[in-house]
């Protein structure tokens, strides 16, 4: 443990250096003194009443203090020895090994205190550097690796840090690491560099300094220097000389120089600015005149001196002068140094200012930092120049060689300079960045201060009024930014009447609509606190300023919705009257029974869960079974004797459920029907009688008091008897009746009602929650009720009993009881910011405002809406502003220069002339009393002025009258005057008689009152009125129809202007600033269509088809109305609707009669047989009509191919005859008819023929299947499907399409879908489907804004807008989005005052020829229109506020300099170059970039170039830079000579910039010279020829000489050797021809153009005969005249509208 405490106070005295001896103190308290030395030994220092004793080492210090009475034991170690940079390395000299020791590490140990221990690694390495094993090194010599040291405690690097500056420029390093030379290389890209800073150990507690090793005992000291990188040197860069200027003399030798200016300085070590002038001599030919003199004579005056007061001046002349270089806060500032004049008056002046100095942090405060002066007063002192007499050489002469009459004037009288004084600072405001927000920006915070003293005569301008620094840079420690995210309320209900066009709005029962239609919701802003919360949908936050989440999109506020339609069910046909049999057949009970035909639902619609129509009715019954026996066919008739005669059949008898399934005999009640029946088969002779036929239809469908239900069947005689045979029976034996459908004809059937609401249930609501169908709800289970009676068809609701039970609907079911909804409202919102200033007396109370949000509506018997959502209340009493005025003292005399100064100066004796004389102001309160003047700087406006120039009459000056009154006016428009005149001998005076310089008479403008009013600009557009609530007092969900034409509004601004036609203020026109009209914005009409025509007929007279109904286009949409459909050929929009539909294919069929008995054609009365005639009755009745009602019809309603034969031939066997009984049915062809099989039918022999030796019948027939005759095939065939079908009541959303199955043979008619489920064939087809019909949704928008602030405070071009934005873009056919989403209007005008500052006037010098001078520049108050289209016009300064503050921010006066001939000097400043940037290949390394201007040194005299000064430029920062790159530029080759310069980027011609390494050569050589002739040295450094000749070279490849090229000048024969010498010559005819010889490739090696115009030429001419030949050889079609397409149905559905 470290035993007791360390004291570092005294310890850290020492200076903090690295290398200096260490000497620290620790001072015990009240008694030892222990004193540390790094030179090691002991010292004592004894006491009286205690010992210490000091031990030093090298390794560190132990003491101990012992005091007696108090055993305090302070132990302490500092290792204080320095640790070397580099390790220690060793070399033994007959070695080339050594040992290399590392830094020691770290203090480690379990304690802190002495036992701690240090270590460092050893290598051995080789004398070269690298590292070998330690086996090659001596360990005799091996460094100790490892020692004790002392640990540190935790808590005392709390007492210290280290304090470390920012990182300082980057500055070049001159010299190579390890090498003592220059850097010589080229800098490609960049330089190194070296970065350093402070580094300092300090103490936490005061931050002082001390000695680096303490530090260094806790961490690491961190580094002083850094490497870094510097872009390449960068040479001053400078424009173009200007052209020379003239001869400085008119005649003789003189001088002309020409200048340039600098465009970006030096920068990175690059070279500097090179001279910017340059001189010559220069001569006019022309002889000077004689008698002129050799030089020339100038008046040259110097600069003002300071303003001094006329004491200041007394003791200059007499007192001597010191200056104090005393420092009171030690340092050697300037701004601590001041000059002490031996003079108690002037002591007493100059010891305030140097007491002003005291406050550092307040260089320009008044003494004073919470008071201000009562009153200002000011002083007038004096000032003086020098004048003196220059001649053309710059020597001096006598003065008055320069002045003829006056004097020039070298004293005159000025305001004594007070500097601005300003009051303390503020308190800094609270930081701008408040949170950690995700940019890492920086806040800010600012703090300010205010004008106490206003400069005045040159004194100090005034510092910053406002300061600003960052805080919160790194932000760690604050809290998140709040988030803003967009909350939503709950949908509204779901409305359709904003789907309605106009058209339809006007005949529609809104109330009845039902299908798709819109909600909306509102948007709203809110702060979310934290990212990691849970956000339910419901959570409710305080509504914020939309503005905060106007970086996020916000989320739609219209959605699609339904509402339910009326249910609707498609229903099959009634299945055929069921047996009768017992309402429950499990237990089946007593007499009485029904009959059930059923029906299906083939399709129900998406609407609320409603019951469909009755599916079942039944019919009471009487002896109802559950099961009956069937009787199959029986067998064939098995004579009891012989092949004849009576006998028996076998038939099969089962018991079959109602279902048709076979089942157990006992199930059958009644005794089950014989199994053997007597028959009998006719003998020889015998009559042969037929077979029963099948049971006619039932003649009536129900049995009533009038009527029952007859059957019959009947057989016919196919044999006469012979003689002795059995005879035929009696007719009536050939005819059987049965009752059938003996049922009454009363229909019975449950009918339900709808289900009522949901009511709540004890028995299925379990501790307040339950499931229902699995699935879990928040409320109660409850249950729905309905009733269901049982009606008789046609009388309506009879008893229940007369209905079975077993298909009685349910009457009660469970159901999910609807939630308690309490209304969710958001919290207020903050309320509006007041006025934070105070408010002018008789002022209406300000007032702020809160509103907040419904989110969810109460329902269910939930808490209620509060009806409070808007508030708003009167802010709390602001101060009323306070009313301070300044008071004038009176006009102090006017004060001159001092005797005693004009005495010691040259210039007039006479006390008179001009000075200047002063008053003093005061600040009044409110009641009257004296204030700081500082209130009156900011309640009371502009300062009075306080000084004016005056004047004491001289004996020489002009005298005149005082001015008298002016004259009156004579109204508007007109002028007055005021006159004066001279007195005395003023009047003879020639001087005073110029009307310039004394005016007699003035005359100004009359004040006038009248102002005109003036339209201005251009109407706004047409607004329409608001609403006067708030949009948060309207009702939630309100949902109005946002009105979007009608009558409205249009404003034009109107200017109130003076009789000049200067704006003022529009009050003065007592009017609103507006021009208002009425205005009309036309109403949007919608497409308007035809209402529906009829239903078309069934497309399709057997099977599935469809039916149509159109509209029609009767007008287009107009004004952004409502679209129409998509538009035909014929430009008309036809909007229809297709439904399925099916006829019956056999809608009737032919009904026939019995045959009758065959009729034989005999001439005797014989019984006749063979063959004969029979004939029948046949009609066409509606299908599946009942016999007794079936009413005969058109025989042209049946199918005509189908129509039953009338009569037949037949056959009537003889009584010897075989008989046999009619074919039986065909049996069936295989399903899919294939060839080569067959199908059969039979018949049996009914009678026996008499004679065995008949050959036998035919009892079976066969013949091929054969398809489409024998043979049919059926398939399922669907239609296309409907339109998307919806409810009669709604417009667009959820629907149906359907189509229908029809059963097809496969010669293609339509034929009963029975036949295809007869062939097993399963329906795969789905006949309805669900469908979406777009929702014609109109654009949706949001309310207008408010009207934001006028873009300017001032001025014609202000303007306010308002906006709007869409909240749902248009769908369908809604109505599209207006395109106006902002809307403008002129703001009231008023008169825009300023400041005008004239431009700087030429140098002016008072009073002399050169010198010292000044230039000036006006400051005006003047009046524009703010768009500066007519210039501005002057006008009473007081309407632009505070003259004297304005002439404090503006620079109204620059000292200047006329140069006297002869005179060196310098010329006016250059503009500022452009801004350029530090970049490299284009991309810059800084975004703050640099400009320049410099001044170029003009030299007019060669005698006065030694007293010239120095040329000087300067840079500043600037924005929005450029990367500029230099390239060398050349011009073209004249005499081998050309001109090469440097070129900026932008095309500015400069010096510098551009490597000199890479400047192209401006003169080149050939070697040999070029001599022969007509030759020259080309750019390739080889001797050519000029243009139009030929190089002819030698063997050695030089230069023979030129030849002139044949035929044209200008191109060169390929010759290049001199075997060119002996080709013959050619002809000017041969030279001609070949002239125009068409040569494809030019002397340049490339093809000419004409080459390639002949190419394309060709290629198109290919192409033509190509195309040709296939036209000429293609064979002509058959032209073949095509039917018009098919019309489609209700083409012409015109619907008697007159507007068609």
């Amino acid at each position: 443990m470290c035993q007791g405490g360390v004291n570092y106070a005294n310890l850290a005295d020492s200076p903090a250096s690295d290398n200096s001896s260490i000497s620290g103190r620790i001072l015990e308290p009240r008694r030892g003194l222990i004193s540390l030395s790094a030179a090691g030994g002991v010292k004592e220092e004894a006491k009286s009443t205690g010992w210490t004793m000091t031990l030093t080492d090298e390794v560190g210090v132990i003491a101990w203090a012992r005091r007696a009475g108090n055993h305090l034991h302070v132990f302490v170690l500092l290792s204080l020895f320095s640790i070397p940079v580099q390790s220690d390395i060793e070399f033994l000299k007959e070695h080339h090994f050594s040992w290399r020791a590392g830094q020691w590490g770290q203090c480690v140990g379990e304690d802190c205190g002495s036992g701690g221990v240090q270590t460092r690694t050893i290598w051995c390495v080789h004398m070269e550097g690298w590292t070998t094993h330690h086996s090659h090194c001596q360990h005799s010599d091996k460094p100790e690796s490892q020692r004790h040291c002392f640990k540190v405690c935790d808590w005392h690097q709390d007492l210290f840090e280290w304090d470390v500056s920012a990182w300082g420029g980057c500055l070049l390093v001159p010299f190579f690491s390890n090498e003592l030379k220059l850097r010589t290389a080229e800098c490609i890209t960049a330089q190194h560099g070296i970065q350093r800073r402070g580094v300092q150990c300090v103490r936490t507690s005061n931050r002082t300094t001390v000695t680096s090793r303490i530090c260094e005992f806790f961490s690491q000291k961190p580094a002083m220097e850094q490497a870094c990188l510097i872009p390449c040197p960068q040479d001053c860069v400078v424009s173009d000389f200007t052209s020379w200027s003239g001869c400085s003399k008119t005649c003789g030798a003189g001088l002309q120089h020409r200048t340039r200016h600098v465009l970006a300085t030096a920068v990175y070590g690059g070279a500097d600015c090179p001279n910017l002038t340059e001189t010559r001599t220069c001569s006019i030919s022309s002889a000077c005149p004689a008698g002129e003199g050799e030089y020339q004579y100038s008046l040259k005056v110097g600069a003002w001196s300071e303003c001094r007061t006329p004491h200041h001046k007394d003791v200059l002349l007499s007192g001597r002068t010191t200056v104090d270089f005393s420092s009171g806060g030690g340092g050697g500032s300037k701004e601590n140094s001041s000059v002490k004049l031996h003079n108690q008056a002037s002591h007493l002046h100059l010891h305030l200012h140097h007491h002003q100095h005291q406050h550092p942090q307040n260089h320009h405060h008044a003494p004073a930092h919470n008071t201000s002066p009562m009153s200002w007063e000011l002083e007038v002192g004096y000032q003086t120049r020098h004048v003196r007499c220059t001649r053309s050489d710059g020597k001096n002469a006598m003065l008055s060689l320069c002045t003829q009459d006056d004097s020039p004037l070298t004293f005159q009288t000025c305001v004594m300079p007070k500097d601005c004084q300003t009051s303390g600072w503020s308190r800094w405001s609270p930081c701008s960045k408040t949170c950690r927000s995700a940019d890492l920006s920086p806040g800010y915070r600012l703090r300010t201060r205010i004008t106490t003293q206003i400069p005045v005569g040159g004194g100090q301008g005034c510092p910053a009024l406002e300061e600003k620094e960052a805080c919160n840079i790194i932000g760690d420690l604050l809290p998140n930014c709040p988030r803003y995210v967009w909350r939503t309320t709950d949908w509204g209900e779901c409305r359709i009447a904003p789907l309605l066009s106009q058209q339809a709005r006007r005949s529609a029962n809104i109330s009845i609509l039902c299908g798709g239609g819109i909600q909306t919701r509102e948007t709203y802003c809110v702060h979310v606190s934290d990212d990691s919360a849970p956000h339910h949908r419901k959570e409710v936050s305080r509504p914020v300023s939309t503005k905060l989440c106007a970086g996020e999109e916000p989320p739609s506020a219209v959605q699609h919705c339904s509402v339910p339609c009326q249910h609707h069910c498609l229903l099959s046909q009634w299945s055929p009257w069921g047996a009768c049999l017992h309402d429950d057949c499990k237990e089946p009970q007593g007499k009485k029974g029904f009959r059930h035909r059923r029906r299906e639902v083939l399709w129900e619609s998406s609407g609320p869960p409603e019951t469909c129509p009755h599916l079942v009715e039944s019919i009471p019954c009487e002896d109802p079974a559950c099961s009956l026996w069937k009787v199959r066919p029986q067998g064939t008739c098995a004579p009891a004797e012989g092949t004849c005669g009576p006998g028996s059949a076998v038939r099969n008898v089962t018991c079959i459920s109602a279902e048709g399934v076979d089942g157990p005999a006992p199930q059958c009640e009644d005794d089950p029907p014989p199994v053997q029946v007597a028959c009998e088969v006719a003998c020889p002779a015998d009559c042969a009688v037929g077979p029963w036929s099948s049971w006619s239809s039932c003649s009536h469908s129900c049995a009533t008091k009038t009527a029952e239900g007859r059957q019959s069947r009947t057989r016919n005689v196919l044999a006469l008897a012979g003689d002795g045979g059995r005879p035929c029976p009696a007719a009536p034996a050939l005819e059987e009746w049965r009752v059938c459908n003996d049922h009454p004809c009363t229909v019975f059937y449950w009918e339900a009602s709808a289900w009522g609401p949901c009511i709540p249930d004890a028995s299925m609501n379990l501790n307040g929650s339950g499931s229902w169908n699995g699935t879990p709800s928040a409320c109660a289970v409850g249950v729905q009720i309905r009733r269901v009676n049982c009606v008789k068809v046609n009388a309506g609701p009879v008893i229940n009993k007369r209905c079975p039970d077993s298909t009685r609907p349910e009457t009660v079911q469970p159901c999910l009881l609807p939630c308690k909804r309490d209304c969710i409202v958001t919290p207020f919102s903050e309320w509006t910011a007041c006025p934070s200033t105070c408010m002018p007396d008789n002022t209406t109370a300000a007032t702020q405002s809160r509103y907040r949000t419904i989110i969810q509506r109460s329902a269910n018997g939930g808490h209620e809406c509060p009806d409070t959502l808007y508030e708003e209340r009167e802010c709390e009493s602001l101060p009323v502003c306070p009313v301070y005025s300044w008071r004038t003292h009176k006009w102090h005399s006017c004060t001159l220069v001092p005797d005693s100064v004009r005495r010691g100066l040259t210039g007039p004796g006479e006390a008179c002339g001009n000075g200047l004389e002063t008053r003093g102001v005061s600040c009044l309160g409110e009641d009257g009393d004296l204030a700081g003047t500082t209130e009156c700087l900011r309640w009371a406006g502009s300062v009075p002025p306080q000084i004016r120039q005056c004047r004491v009459a001289c004996r020489d000056d002009c005298t005149l009258t005082t001015w008298s009154k002016f004259t009156e006016c004579a109204g508007c428009g007109s002028s007055r005057s005021r006159k004066r005149s001279l007195t005395g001998r003023s009047k003879k005076k020639e001087h005073c008689l110029n009307p310039e310089s004394y005016p007699l008479e003035e005359t100004e403008a009359c004040p006038c009152d009248e102002y005109l009013s003036q339209p201005y600009g251009n109407w706004s557009t047409c607004i329409l009125p608001e609403l006067l609530a708030p949009a948060s007092l309207q009702s939630w969900m309100g949902h109005r129809e946002v009105k979007e034409c009608g009558q409205g509004l249009r404003y034009k601004a109107v200017a109130c202007i003076d009789l000049q036609a200067h704006p003022v203020n529009p009050v003065l026109c007592a009017d609103s600033g507006y021009m208002v009209e009425d205005c009309h914005i036309p109403c949007p009409l919608d497409c308007k269509l035809s209402d529906w025509s009829a239903w078309s007929a069934c497309s399709s007279t057997c099977g599935g088809g469809f039916q149509i109904r159109s509209k029609w286009l009767r007008e287009k949409a107009f004004n952004g109305g409502r679209p129409c459909p998509k538009l035909d050929l014929k430009n008309q929009a036809q909007v229809y609707e297709a439904t399925p539909c099916y006829s019956e294919c056999s809608q009737y069929e032919w009904r026939t009669e019995p045959w009758s008995i065959c009729t034989i054609n005999t001439v005797d009365e014989l019984p006749a047989c063979g063959e004969g005639v029979q004939s029948r009755k046949i009609r066409c009745v509606r299908r599946g009509a009942a016999s007794g009602e079936a009413i005969s019809v058109e025989d042209r309603l049946c199918d005509q191919e189908e129509v039953p034969p009338r009569a037949q031939v037949c056959f009537l066997p003889c009584p010897s005859d075989c008989v046999l009984a009619p074919w039986g049915p065909w049996s069936s062809c295989l399903q899919s008819c294939d060839q080569g099989t067959a199908r059969n039918r039979s018949r049996h022999i009914l009678r026996l023929p008499a004679s065995e030796s008949s050959p036998p019948p035919e009892l079976v027939q066969s013949e091929p299947c054969i398809l489409n005759s024998t043979c049919f095939t059926y398939q399922y065939k669907v239609s296309d499907w409907s339109t998307c079908l919806l409810s009669e009541n709604a417009i667009c959303g959820h629907g149906s399409r359907l189509r229908l199955l029809d059963c097809v043979r496969s010669d293609g008619k339509v034929v009963e879908s029975r036949m295809c489920e007869q062939f097993g064939l399963i329906n795969e087809w789905s006949l309805s489907e669900t469908c979406v019909v777009d929702c014609p949704v109109s654009c949706l928008l949001s309310d207008w804004s408010s009207w934001a602030e006028c873009s300017h405070t001032c001025g014609s071009q202000a303007e306010s807008a308002r906006t709007r934005r869409i909240l749902q873009e248009a769908h369908a056919e809604g109505r599209p989005c207006p395109t106006q989403l902002t809307q403008t209007k002129s703001c009231p005008i008023r008169p825009c005052y300023t400041w005008l500052l004239s431009d700087w006037s030429r140098c002016v010098v008072q009073g002399a020829e050169c010198g010292e001078g000044l230039r000036r520049r006006g400051l005006s108050c003047v009046v524009d229109w703010g768009d500066w289209s007519a210039s501005p016009k002057p006008v009473e300064e007081k309407l632009c506020g505070d003259r004297v503050r304005q002439q404090v921010q503006q620079e109204l006066e620059q000292p200047c300099f006329i140069p006297c001939p002869g005179d060196c000097h310098l010329t006016e400043w250059s503009s500022w170059s452009t801004c350029q940037l530090t970049c490299l290949e284009g991309r810059s390394f800084e975004t703050t970039g640099r400009q320049a201007r410099s001044r170029a040194v003009i030299i007019q005299v060669t005698e006065n170039q030694d007293s010239c000064p120095r040329q000087v430029f300067e840079t500043t920062p600037c924005k929005g830079g450029k990367c500029y790159n230099y390239q060398w530029r050349t011009g073209g080759w004249s005499n081998n000579q050309r001109a090469v310069w440097c070129q900026r980027s932008d095309g500015v011609n400069v010096t510098g910039g551009c490597f000199l390494q890479k400047k192209p050569t401006s003169v080149r050589h050939c070697h040999p010279p070029c001599t022969k002739p007509f030759s020259h040295c080309t750019p390739s450094g080889v001797c050519g020829c000029e243009k139009g000749y030929t190089e002819v070279m030698t063997t050695l490849g030089f230069l023979d000489y030129c030849t002139r090229t044949p035929g044209v000048d200008n191109k060169k024969a390929d010759v290049k050797t001199n075997s060119g010498r002996l080709k013959p010559g050619s002809s000017p005819a041969q030279d001609l021809f070949n002239e125009w010889t068409l040569r494809p490739v030019g002397p340049d090696g490339r093809l000419k153009l004409w080459v390639y115009a002949v190419t394309a030429v060709g290629f198109i001419f290919i192409l033509f005969i190509i195309a040709l030949s296939f036209l000429v050889c293609k064979p002509p079609k058959t032209t073949k005249t095509s039917n018009p397409p098919p019309q489609k149905p209700l083409t012409l559905a015109y619907d008697g509208d007159m507007d068609m």
